[in-house]
């Protein structure tokens, strides 16, 4: 995971992405491709992440090859991500006031899956 940020429903994704990948460039110097779904399909966004983390970084629209539903095999690292999040009470609806706290419980759940697969 590079970086988290909770937003409100109506604020655009890809200035979200833009900001998580300008908060850990730092992080990032490895970096060799950014897998994007449809959603962020574009030659400005393209042209904006390459500017932030390199002219090296190619990024990879994840496309649908059929109609109907059809596993995508990098969109599912997400998918289940998020449904390893949702098995957490605090995470499974809006409780918290303020994303920071929202943010941080990400931090946490992630930071303890990691330490139990590291254990096992």
């Amino acid at each position: 995971m590079i970086g988290v940020l909770v937003t409100e429903a109506n604020s655009s994704e890809r200035l979200g992405a833009v900001f998580i990948l300008e908060e850990a460039k730092e992080k990032l110097s490895l970096l060799e491709v950014v897998w994007v779904g449809q959603g962020y399909s574009g030659e400005n966004f393209e042209r904006v992440v390459r500017q932030i983390c390199g002219e090296r970084v190619r990024v990879e629209v994840i496309r649908r090859a059929t109609e109907g539903f059809a596993v995508l095999p990098k969109r599912w690292i997400v998918e289940r991500s998020l449904g390893w999040m949702n098995r957490y009470r605090r995470l499974s609806k809006d409780y918290e006031l303020h994303v920071e706290n929202s943010e941080a419980m990400i931090y946490g759940i992630f930071i303890r899956l990691m330490v139990r697969r590291f254990t096992s």
